[in-house]
């Protein structure tokens, strides 16, 4: 368990040792510590070189490292794989805010691509499609690469990948997705703070995550908390899950609409305690002080049979101030109520649904500030996606749905889907400044693509 311990400490910077002649400088970079895959304790140098023109203002040459350095992106079984080998997350003692991080899944690809060279990772960085979207340039790339390496290092960590031998899949997921959005986090949180001045309380940043089911929102979520901790960041997670009515009130929702079959289970706007979300989202917001602490509520998705449940209380984590950031994730986030005729043209069922949002915002958007909202090309994908993830359970022993069950399932979602996303993505999510909102496009691998 020696190799958990990277989580209780920020990360020293690199140390650099160099010589230098007339015209040039050469450096090594050091680790203080790191962590193999076996959880053995690792100390030393990593060799690079490179030569810095000490006059004049031309770009420099990124170094060459070693390959104990840098990540080898390839496979050896040169079987097709997910972009996780295990799809589980490594650090078990890493929960963030006491919220278990599931099977994750991914499209397989069995491309592979040997990167020996920071330029190769470089390149590779830059190809990336949110690089431009996030306000990065080739060259604020290179100046930063070092950071780009320790984060991808850190996440093969977390994830249990070996950072010698990625493939494609992982590739991208880590250098054209994880890091990014991080990034980006990291500069939204920055421009908060700076309105404020030097001896005002910061109340922590509201970032919104819109993603549909599946999709793996919840996983990019685990890592940029996970990024936020070892960068010295506090961070807490919040799902608009956690604020699903209890199963009394459930049950009388259900009772309250009969026939609406987007109601009988939770899910759809009206499923959830909104005047709870207030409470939560408003203590939250307060964090601004070392010993002021705020319970997050969680819900148990597997109590009465599946119909779920909000946790006890004695089970929900706790977090202390002071809260830089706050990560608060759903499929329905950002919806906003649409003209009754068009709700009523995808499913008359939807009315209830679109009246019910319009208590959402109030409750919900006007908390965020900052938003990523993830953009699929059909609603198709969450079928797909859910079915994936109920056959992945049953082939390992686990309970989970039939086929048909999961088509019963997605289709309670489908209908908001198909009304709702549209305007999402044309407009932006509820009350949102088109500055601080984040769109990514992924395709049907759940990996980021150029968008159309």
């Amino acid at each position: 368990m020696a190799g958990l311990n990277i989580l209780s400490q920020t990360p020293s910077p690199w140390q650099l040792s160099a010589s230098s002649t007339s015209s040039s400088i050469s450096y090594s970079l050091r680790f203080p510590h790191f962590y193999d895959f076996n959880n053995n304790y690792n100390c030393g140098d990593f060799k690079c070189s490179t030569n810095f023109p000490l006059s004049g203002n031309p770009r420099p040459k990124r170094p060459t490292l070693s390959s104990q350095m840098l990540p080898h992106f390839s496979n050896s079984s040169g079987s097709e794989c997910s972009w996780m080998q295990d799809k589980s997350a490594s650090c078990d003692n890493f929960s963030p805010n006491g919220r278990k991080q599931g099977a994750l899944n991914a499209a397989s690809s069995k491309e592979r691509a040997l990167v020996s060279s920071v330029d190769d990772l470089y390149d590779f960085i830059c190809s990336g499609p949110l690089i431009s979207k996030i306000g990065l340039t080739p060259e604020k790339v290179a100046e930063s690469i070092d950071e780009w390496i320790e984060y991808g290092l850190r996440l093969c960590r977390l994830f249990q990948l070996n950072q010698l031998s990625l493939n494609e899949a992982q590739k991208i997921r880590i250098y054209h997705y994880y890091i990014p959005v991080f990034l980006w986090c990291e500069q939204e949180i920055s421009q908060h703070s700076s309105k404020f001045k030097e001896e005002e309380e910061i109340p922590p940043l509201v970032i919104g995550f819109s993603a549909p089911q599946g999709c793996g929102k919840t996983t990019l979520v685990f890592a940029l908390e996970y990024l936020f901790k070892i960068t010295g960041r506090k961070a807490a997670t919040v799902s608009i899950d956690d604020f699903y009515l209890t199963a009394e009130e459930q049950a009388k929702l259900r009772d309250s609409n009969p026939g609406n079959l987007l109601l009988e289970f939770r899910g759809n706007a009206g499923s959830h305690d909104l005047p709870f979300s207030v409470e939560t989202l408003t203590a939250l917001s307060k964090l601004t002080k070392e010993g002021v602490k705020v319970k997050l509520p969680r819900y148990d998705k597997s109590a009465y049979s599946g119909r779920g449940d909000r946790a006890d209380p004695s089970e929900w984590p706790e977090v202390e101030g002071p809260l830089p950031v706050i990560l608060f994730e759903g499929w329905m986030l950002g919806f906003k109520p649409l003209p009754p005729e068009v709700v009523k043209a995808v499913d008359p069922q939807l009315e209830t649904i679109n009246k019910n949002l319009e208590a959402y915002y109030d409750a919900w958007h006007k908390y965020v500030k900052s938003w990523i909202v993830i953009k699929i090309q059909d609603p198709s994908y969450v079928y797909q996606w859910r079915l994936q993830a109920e056959i992945a359970m049953r082939a390992d022993g686990k309970p989970g749905m039939s086929d048909e069950e999961v088509k019963d399932f997605v289709s309670r979602y489908l209908p908001a889907y198909k009304a709702y996303l549209p305007t999402l993505y044309s407009e932006g999510p509820s009350g949102s400044d088109p500055k601080h909102v984040l769109l990514i496009d992924i395709d049907e691998g759940r990996n980021p693509i150029l968008g159309c």
